[in-house]
């Protein structure tokens, strides 16, 4: 497990995840993972999200979510932004992931939210990751 990035140690753990079927999947609890299962949440992309404390750092226990017939909601999730390179944008020109089918998870100075929340209320920002 990478210490220094835990956003894409948690990235690798739904995409392992996803990619095997599993139901669950459990990762370090910080700020910006929170901010971001929370907006994979309001997308659709999971059922739900629940923190636990474990005595250490905590870990957040997300409910993996799959289309009727047990096909997989997320086919592709990657970090855009890295601790050796941070990406930035403006709202006119965030990502569109899939032409709007995906979404491209931004961490704003308001929090963090999806590229098309950012681009309604026009604020641009670090973009985490992209989704689809």
């Amino acid at each position: 497990m990478s210490q220094q990035d835990l956003t894409a140690d948690m990235l690798t753990r739904i995409r392992n995840a996803v990619r095997n079927g599993a139901e669950s999947v459990r990762v370090i609890d910080n700020k910006l993972n929170r901010g971001v299962v929370q907006v994979l949440k309001d997308e659709g992309y999971v059922n739900d999200y629940d923190l636990i404390e474990d005595g250490r750092c905590g870990l957040i226990r997300i409910a993996l979510k799959y289309g009727d017939r047990g096909e997989r909601l997320i086919n592709e999730i990657d970090r855009v932004s890295k601790p050796g390179r941070r990406v930035y944008r403006g709202a006119k020109d965030l990502p569109r992931p899939m032409q709007g089918l995906g979404i491209a998870v931004v961490s704003t100075s308001r929090g963090v939210m999806s590229d098309r929340r950012c681009r309604a209320e026009r604020i641009g920002g670090e973009v985490v990751a992209v989704v689809s």
